[in-house]
Parts: C-alpha cells; sequence; structure tokens
C-alpha cells in the first residue's frame, strides 16, 4: 500500500475553529494534473468536512474523490492527529503528531501507529540541511490580534461620542482572506487621511511590547494606516504637542502614531549607577524597578501587548498604577493583550474572551468589569485562539511547502530512497521506530533523556558570537519551540539543541537547551529581545566570542544520585541541574573561582521508595530524573550508586550506615546533613582506604552554623585572638506574618519530632560554670533573647542538647569561659509547652480513656486531662476562661499571662470541640500531634523563616581591644509561580548540594569521614550559598 501514489486528506476533529487543511485545492489540482510521474500522485481522496476553510465541492471540482473511507491511501495527510479507531494499518501518515517528544497523553497514539504497522512522519520534524525548519507558520495572531482591536476601537470611540472610520472594521475572521482584512484597514486609513481622526481623541498612539513575531504581525497592521513610529523617550514631547492647541491649523489629526518599547524602556536598575543590562535583566530581574508606568503608558492611547511576562519580572502595569493613570488623565483607552497573560503582565486583564465575545470593559476606578462598551473605563481584548481567524492564509502557506514533499511520500515505499530531511522526519517505519527516535521509549521510562545530536543543528558552532538559552514552558504542547526556532532562523541565526526534557503530561512544563549563534552581535541582541516575547520562561548565558576555526569543547558529564524525595530534595535537584545550564548561572560564579569547569553538565537522580514523589520532585527541572528506589534492596542500590559520581543521602539517620558502606564499595562520595553519629565516624578508615570523602552535617544545623563559627574562629586565631565566649542560635519559625496563632509556631511535617526535642536534656558552659539542664525542666529554661542587629524580634533560647561538645569539635573548648547553642522560638513559645507538658498532652502512655470502643471526644479528652468532671457532658461548652481557671486551680502554671496563651492555644487546637477522637489515637500525646498537625500547619502562600546568630567575644594579646563579632543568617520561604519552597529546605538542600559540587571535581581534598570545618570546604561552600541567594552578614565591635 506504501508508495502507491494514493493521497488521502483527513477531516480535523479537533475543535470547531481548527478549519486549515494540509493542502488546498489548488495544491491538489497541481499533485493531480501535474502527471504521476512528476508530481507521484495518482489520486487525491478528501473526507468530507463542513467546517473546512475549503469546502468540499472545491476539492472535487478540481478531480478529488470526496469519501469517508481512505483504506485506498497509501499516504493519508491532516494537520492534528486522527483520531485512534480511524488509524489504517500498513500506510503512511503526516501529522503534527507530537509523538517525539515522549508526553504520555501522545504515547496511545504512537503505540497505536507502531501496532498497526503506519510509517510517520511529523511536520515539526522536517528540517533543511542548515537546520531550519521548512514547514513553519506565520505572524498571524499579531495581524489578527490587532484588527480585532481596531475594530473594537471604533466601538469605544463611539461610546466615548466620537465617530471615526475604526467604526466600519469588523474582525479579521469576518473576511474571506487576510488580503480582504487588510484592504479593509487600508480603506480606514484612506478615510483617515482624508478626514483625520478628532482632536480629542490624539495624538492616537499605539505601543507595542515587544519586538518578536507578534509585535511584528501587529505592526505591519498597523503600517496599513498613515502613521509615524516615535520612540519611547519621545511620547513626552508628541503628547504635549499633541496637546498644545497653537501647534495645529485643524480641529483634525491624519495619522496614528506607533512606538515599540522593548526591556530598556520598561525597566531601569535599582542602582541608580548601574546602566541597564539585557543579559543581567533576564538573569536577575529582582535587581530592576518597573517605569513602564512612568515613561510610558501616560502617554498611550493602547497598549497592544505582545511580550510573555512571569512572577519573577516586573509587572508591566499593575491595576493600582493604571488606577493612579487614569486618575491623573491618562489618554489609555484600551488593552490589546495577544500574549493573553491571564493576570499577569498587566494585572487587571484577569480573564480571556474568545472569538465570538472578544471584549469588555475595566473600569479601574472601580475595579469593575463589564461586558459591554458604554461606560468609563479601558477596553480589554485577550483571545487566545487568534492565530485560527486566518485559517485560509495558513493552509495555503503550509501546502506550498507540503506539497513540495508529497511527491516522495506519496511514491515511495522505502525510505533509504527519500531525501534526508524527510527520512528524518520519520518516526517510524513500517511500525518500527527508527534509528532518530529510538530514545523515546527512553524517555517513556525516564522522564526525558538529551536528543541525538543529529537532530541538532550544529551550524551553530561555526558562528562568532554564541550563547547559551534555556527556554521552559509549554514548548510543544503549544508548539512555542517551534515559534523560538522560527525567531532564531528568520533573523539570521543558528541553533544547536543541546538538551530537551518533555512534560510527560499536558499539564507538565517542558525544557530546551539551545546553543545560539550569530556573526554578528546586533543580530544575537535581536534574536535574544525576540525570544522574550513568548509564552515562555527564558534564561540566558554570557555571550561568547569564539574563533571560527576552533570547536568548543564537548560538555562534560557528570552525575549525583539524591536520595530520598522530601522537601529538602527540589532545591538541591535544581541547584545542581543548573550547573553547565547556562554560563552566567547564580550558582556558577563562585565556582569560576574555584576552577571548575563551566561546562560540566550534571545529571540528577532522584531515587525515592515511591516513584511518584521522586517524579514530582523532577518535574519541571532540567537534566533530573525521578527512579523507584528501595535503600533495603542491595541491586537496585548499588545499580544507581555506579552510575554516579557523589550520593546525597537525605533519607533519615538510620539509613545513612547503609548507605555510607555501598558507596565506601563502589567508591563513589557521599554527602549528608545529618549529625556524623559514632557509627558513621567509624568508617573514616575504609573511606580513607578506597579513597572516597563521606562529608556529613552539610546542612542547616548541622551545617552552616559549623561553617560560619569556623570562619570566625580560624580568622580570629589567625591574628592570635581566643575565643572567649561562643553563643549560637538556630530556629525553625514561621514568618511574622505567618506566626497567626497564639503558639506563634508552624509545623511543615509531623510534630512529634518537635515535641520529643522539647524534652531532651542540654549541657552548657557559662561564664566558667557548666550548666545541665533536665529534659522535664528544658522549657522552663528558656530565657527572653533579643538580637542586636534585629530589634524587631522578640524571641527566646532553649538550651539545645550538649554544648560543650563543640567546643572540642571548634577547637575552643580549653579557652572559651561560655559555650553555648541554643534554639530560637517567638517569646512565649516555651511557656505555653511547658504548661502543655504539665498538663500531660505530652505523655506517651497509651490512656485506657482513648481504648474505649465508644470513641471519645476532644472536650471529653480535655475534661480528662484537667480532671473536670461533668455529669452532663454534652452540656455548655468549656471557654476560654474556665480552661484558664482551672489550669492556675491545678497548679500547672503560675503566671495569669501563660495560663490564658495556653487557654487561648487550647481553644485553637480545638481540644474543647465535641468532635471524636480517631481510633489511631491511643495516647495524648497521639491526639497533640494530631491536633497541632491539622491546626498548625502551613497555608499554601504562607512561608517560613531561618534564623541563625553566631555571637563571639575574642580577646587579643597585648592590650589589644577585645572584640565582639556577629554573623546572621535570616532567610525566607520563596515563592516562584505559585509554588513555595520553605526556607527550612533552601537552608539544608542547598549546602548539601554545595557539598556535592565540590566533591564533582575534587575541590575537597581530604578524605574520610568530614565535617565541614575545615577552610577547603567552608570557603567555597559559603561563597556558593550565598551566590544561591542565602545572604550572610558578618559585623563587629
Amino acid at each position: 500500500m506504501l508508495g502507491n501514489g494514493v493521497v488521502g486528506i483527513l477531516a480535523e476533529s479537533v475543535n470547531k475553529w481548527e478549519r486549515r487543511a494540509p493542502l488546498t485545492p489548488l495544491h491538489c489540482a497541481r499533485l493531480l494534473h501535474g502527471g504521476r510521474d512528476s508530481t507521484g500522485v495518482s489520486r487525491i481522496i478528501v473526507q468530507p468536512s463542513t467546517k473546512r476553510i475549503y469546502h468540499d465541492a472545491l476539492y472535487e471540482d478540481v478531480g478529488c474523490e470526496i469519501s469517508e473511507d481512505l483504506s485506498e491511501c497509501g499516504l493519508v495527510l491532516g494537520i492534528k492527529q486522527p483520531k485512534l479507531e480511524s488509524i489504517l494499518p500498513d500506510r503512511a501518515y503526516a501529522f503534527f503528531s507530537h509523538t517525539h517528544k515522549a508526553q504520555k497523553e501522545n504515547m496511545p497514539l504512537l503505540d497505536k501507529i507502531l501496532a498497526e504497522r503506519v510509517s510517520l512522519y511529523d511536520y515539526e520534524l522536517i528540517v533543511g540541511n542548515e537546520g531550519k525548519r521548512l514547514i513553519a507558520f506565520g505572524k498571524f495572531a499579531g495581524r489578527a490580534g490587532m484588527i480585532d482591536f481596531l475594530s473594537a476601537l471604533g466601538q469605544r470611540f463611539l461610546s466615548l461620542g466620537y465617530s471615526t472610520p475604526f467604526l466600519s472594521l469588523g474582525q479579521s475572521y469576518m473576511y474571506p482572506s487576510l488580503a480582504a482584512a487588510k484592504a479593509a484597514v487600508i480603506s480606514v486609513g484612506e478615510a483617515i487621511a482624508a478626514a483625520g481622526l478628532p482632536m480629542g481623541i490624539c495624538p492616537l498612539v499605539f505601543v507595542f511590547t515587544g519586538s518578536g513575531n507578534v509585535s511584528n504581525g501587529a505592526q505591519e497592521i498597523l503600517k496599513l494606516l498613515p502613521h509615524t513610529f516615535v520612540d519611547p523617550s519621545k511620547l513626552h514631547d508628541l503628547h504635549k504637542m499633541g496637546n498644545d492647541q497653537s501647534v495645529h491649523t485643524s480641529k483634525r489629526v491624519f495619522q496614528v502614531y506607533g512606538c515599540v518599547v522593548t526591556a530598556r524602556d520598561m525597566v531601569e536598575p535599582k542602582d541608580t549607577t548601574k546602566a541597564f543590562d539585557k543579559v543581567d535583566y533576564y538573569s536577575h530581574p529582582e535587581h530592576y524597578n518597573s517605569v513602564f508606568h512612568e515613561k510610558v503608558a501616560p502617554y498611550a492611547s493602547v497598549i497592544v501587548n505582545c511580550m510573555y511576562w512571569e512572577n519573577r519580572f516586573p509587572r508591566l502595569l499593575s491595576t493600582k498604577q493604571l488606577q493612579d493613570l487614569m486618575r491623573k488623565g491618562c489618554p489609555l483607552v484600551g488593552i490589546s493583550d495577544i500574549t493573553c497573560d491571564i493576570g499577569g503582565s498587566i494585572e487587571f486583564v484577569n480573564q480571556t474572551t474568545s472569538i465570538d465575545s472578544p471584549f469588555y470593559r475595566y473600569d479601574p476606578l472601580t475595579d469593575s468589569y463589564y461586558d459591554h462598551m458604554d461606560g468609563s473605563g479601558i477596553v480589554c481584548l485577550a483571545v487566545d485562539i487568534l492565530p485560527t481567524e486566518f485559517a485560509k492564509e495558513a493552509s495555503q502557506h503550509f501546502g506550498n511547502i507540503l506539497s513540495q514533499f508529497v511527491n516522495k511520500l506519496a511514491s515511495t515505499s522505502d525510505i533509504s530512497e527519500l531525501p534526508e530531511h524527510l527520512r528524518r522526519a520519520c518516526i517510524s517505519h513500517r511500525g518500527v521506530l527508527t534509528s532518530l527516535f529510538e530514545y523515546i521509549p527512553r524517555m517513556r521510562n525516564s522522564g526525558g533523556e538529551e536528543l541525538s545530536g543529529s537532530l541538532a543543528n550544529s551550524s551553530s558552532h561555526n558562528t562568532k558570537y554564541k550563547i547559551s538559552v534555556s527556554l521552559s514552558g509549554h514548548l510543544f504542547d503549544q508548539l512555542l519551540i517551534n515559534e523560538a526556532l522560527d525567531i532564531i532562523e528568520s533573523l539570521g541565526g543558528s541553533f544547536h539543541l543541546v538538551k530537551c526534557q518533555v512534560g510527560q503530561s499536558a499539564d507538565a512544563m517542558s525544557y530546551s537547551e539551545l546553543e545560539v549563534g550569530a556573526n554578528d552581535r546586533v543580530v544575537l541582541d535581536q534574536i535574544i529581545d525576540n525570544l522574550t516575547s513568548l509564552k515562555i520562561s527564558l534564561r540566558l548565558g554570557k555571550v561568547q566570542q569564539s574563533s571560527l576555526k576552533n570547536e568548543p569543547e564537548p560538555k562534560k558529564k557528570a552525575a549525583v544520585l539524591i536520595l530520598g524525595a522530601g522537601r529538602v530534595c527540589q532545591p538541591a535537584a535544581e541547584m545542581l541541574s543548573s550547573i553547565g545550564s547556562f554560563s552566567s548561572s547564580q550558582w556558577c560564579k563562585p565556582l569560576v573561582e574555584y576552577d571548575y569547569e563551566e561546562h560540566t553538565d550534571i545529571e540528577v537522580i532522584v531515587g525515592s521508595l515511591y516513584l511518584q514523589d521522586a517524579e514530582q520532585i523532577v518535574e519541571g527541572i532540567p537534566g533530573a530524573t525521578g527512579v523507584q528506589l528501595d535503600v533495603m534492596d542491595h541491586t537496585s542500590l548499588h545499580k544507581y550508586i555506579s552510575q554516579v559520581n557523589v550520593v546525597i543521602s537525605l533519607l533519615p539517620p538510620s539509613c545513612h550506615l547503609l548507605v555510607a558502606n555501598a558507596c565506601i564499595e563502589l567508591k563513589r562520595h557521599l554527602v549528608t546533613a545529618s549529625y556524623v553519629d559514632s557509627s558513621m565516624a567509624m568508617l573514616d578508615d575504609k573511606a580513607k582506604e578506597v579513597g572516597i570523602t563521606i562529608l556529613g552535617e552539610m546542612g542547616l544545623d548541622p551545617g552552616i552554623d559549623h561553617m560560619m563559627a569556623m570562619k570566625m574562629i580560624d580568622q580570629a586565631h589567625k591574628r592570635n585572638g581566643k575565643i572567649k565566649s561562643f553563643t549560637s542560635y538556630c530556629g525553625g519559625l514561621p514568618s511574622p506574618a505567618a506566626a497567626n496563632n497564639p503558639l506563634a509556631y508552624k509545623f511543615s511535617w509531623n510534630p512529634a519530632g518537635a515535641i520529643r526535642a522539647g524534652q531532651n536534656p542540654a549541657t552548657y558552659r557559662s561564664c566558667g560554670e557548666t550548666v545541665n539542664v533536665d529534659g522535664d525542666s528544658l522549657y522552663d529554661s528558656a530565657t527572653r533573647l533579643q538580637i542586636h542587629d534585629l530589634p524587631a524580634f522578640s524571641l527566646e533560647c532553649l538550651p539545645n542538647r550538649n554544648s560543650l561538645v563543640y567546643g572540642d569539635l571548634y577547637g575552643i573548648g580549653s579557652e572559651a569561659s561560655t559555650i553555648f547553642r541554643g534554639t530560637l522560638r517567638y517569646e512565649g513559645f516555651s511557656k505555653i509547652m511547658g504548661t502543655f507538658s504539665r498538663i500531660g498532652f505530652f505523655h506517651p502512655e497509651p490512656l485506657p480513656f482513648l481504648k474505649n470502643e465508644k470513641r471519645p471526644t476532644f472536650r471529653a479528652f480535655l475534661f480528662e486531662l484537667l480532671k473536670i468532671s461533668s455529669e452532663d457532658p454534652t452540656g455548655p461548652l468549656i471557654g476560654e476562661k474556665n480552661i484558664k481557671e482551672r489550669i492556675l486551680s491545678l497548679g500547672l502554671c503560675k503566671e495569669q499571662g501563660a495560663a490564658s496563651k495556653t487557654a487561648k492555644t487550647i481553644i485553637f487546637l480545638g481540644l474543647h470541640e465535641e468532635t471524636e477522637i480517631p481510633v489511631s489515637c491511643q495516647s495524648a500525646f497521639d491526639v497533640i500531634c494530631l491536633r497541632m498537625e491539622d491546626r498548625l500547619a502551613y497555608s499554601s502562600t504562607e512561608q517560613d523563616m531561618v534564623l541563625l546568630h553566631h555571637e563571639m567575644e575574642i580577646e587579643f594579646p597585648n592590650g589589644q581591644q577585645t572584640e565582639n563579632q556577629r554573623a546572621t543568617l535570616l532567610e525566607f520561604g520563596r515563592t516562584l509561580d505559585g509554588k513555595t519552597t520553605s526556607a527550612m529546605a533552601i537552608t539544608v538542600g542547598i549546602p548539601a548540594a554545595a557539598g556535592a559540587l565540590l566533591l564533582l571535581k575534587d575541590k575537597i581534598q581530604t578524605r574520610g569521614v568530614l565535617r565541614p570545618l575545615k577552610p577547603e570546604v567552608y570557603n567555597p561552600a559559603l561563597d556558593i550559598i550565598q551566590a544561591c541567594g542565602i545572604k550572610l552578614i558578618e559585623k563587629s565591635d
């Protein structure tokens, strides 16, 4: 059947606006009447369709057959994929299949293709010898969006009392062709040139954001009107002149104005001594403030938004800024948001519109939305399917190119006889994946692999200027990767596809890393500008200039296995996977200083007992793979450790010994964030024998606390100083805004561990005296703490286990009269928790009361612990005052204030409620853990906080002045794209990843079991940690 010369055209069934066809009747006529020897086509059978832009009769008129049955066709053409049940065996199909991306939802299609022994050609993969795609779409979104808005402008001006030529213009889809739509715009332009526009709406200024394909398409339409383009710096003068009646000889204005703005015009550096730098802006947008609302928006009549925005960038225009502008008489009439970026760069564009109903009115002064034109405010357009409005032109453009390939596709049964660009576009031949696409099964299993080098356009290696560009977003399912490549190629650039990871569902983001090249720096800058117009996340490296004779050194590969898929894992995986992806990455800067090679890619493997957890962690992280791994399975553990250079264990401490022994056997370095206990320390000799490093205590506490302390201590000792006093405080707390409960504390996981920690004994040294605190008295030993540099925080500290061991670790045991390590909490925490302990909430023993077949309520449980007798357990609910008085009468708390706060906490936790206690709770400890986990959890929008603070008193010889030195880390949880990463996860995960990086390149030479106490570890590690945005502040007086 293959190569029989009979071609079928599918009826598209995706949605009502998909009216395109792969071949128009004209293309079919040329193929049918050109002779089979020339065109390879003997018959064309077209499935009937009542919505196709070209109706059936037109195909029939040129000799096509109209039939639902395509069984006689050797080649079947479509735009989008056909229904699975309609795929015929032993045929060739060509359409946009997206199967080469290994997306989960497209795999049933590929499986069907393979099962039916189909030869599949994907239009997206048809590229020329220079790597340029031969089938691509044009600038239809910009054109349609601009025409649609001009139509709306006529209606809006009429509602404001002005008759304009725009009123005669219809929407794009209303015209039979793009040419007809343009002719209508030209007619409007002629009317403006002849009769002018009313002075009351002039100067009519259209501001275009971005300079990419969308913007160019929109500008193309504006240029059909009598127009002048002005530089953004001239907008103020234009506005001033427009309002100066003395310069006008007529009460009409006979042209419109355009202005194209890019990032340079929208923002300015926060540091006023610095100039705008494009690469710096895209890498560090937080260093810039938006000035669009001050320098551009006050003079705009219409904003045509063509540039993609994401949360990390300053907004183009916020709701408040618009409200301020409108109160000042801003001439803004409307927004044509062609990017359809809902709630994004233009904050008040908060809803999409449809082709059927493309506009709404927003009144900023009342913050109200309306579906009609009449009234105050501005008009907004936000249609997300604009290109479909020009289905005829899209089909013509598409068919012009496709028809050139039909000859070979329709007449050839052996793909070896096809030209190279078609062979490379063949995903499967007779039901077998071709060599270029043998990676698909691996991508299906692992979540993404590097693309074969033969899919890349290597011409970027031969260009003078190169830059690494990392793209993430819906690159494939929304064809945005095509638009990105269109931009690069249309401007004369070239690209090399370094890496591609495709989201495994329609909702998941995809990632591609490109090396983009050009022989002209201006061209490269223009490409960067245009790429920012796409609806993707963009990160850029540094522009590199190279000799055309030298081939760049290929990237090296390194691999890290992270065991455990908890909260700490994600920051570590993200940081490691960033290395090598773009040379200006913030992670790379300190590594360059330490001779770390930037051309090293790091593959990250996240192993978890549950595959779903691992896959959830790595989703959206380039170069990261999730695998199912049970560390108790010796074979599986050794398999994955043998594949990597360094292992990071974020498992519970009880698992570390097992992992460490495997690392010793396989000679792989190991990093953990846990304490080095005696069993781990005993592996020191074995680790040295095989030449590996086991780096423990590489987290926050322990971890960053060691490194900050040892840096201060070593610097003091180098100056012949002696440490007289060392105090260290650390705590994970809710941010002040999230400390919104009586306990002023929250848990991000089960609270059992934190509660038990409050019962540990503690030892420390104060002014030469050793102080011991037993576990039952720990909460009572808490003291108020005021940190000099953070006066707004009302804190308290509790002694943290045995502080004296740190005197030996840090080498100050014989010189420091005070050695104290404490845990930080907000003031009042310990009195409440101490009272809870005396009430009996923390008792772990099973209670007979909780073993009854009839489940008691939380209220009955509270009555039991407070020894309140009630003849009527369903009587009036106990209140805060009753609880406070009972606590005081039982002597559980001596202070009125503490008793009141304890009562408030009991009420907040719902321990007075008449809800039944679950069967899983067998002790008072179980009950309190359940209620704390439920009522003291962080919401999705709340941030935690980590505070680490060291203070040292240093005494110097020869009568030198004693110094007091302080070092502080204050980190808050980070929210990006609506997803919050906790400060605790960041400050534990990043140090662990930093340790792995240093071991990868042998920057840590010492072998054996280590803590980060030596300069070879803590100096570069602290640099990396700070480069990741964790601020460490050092002061002395």
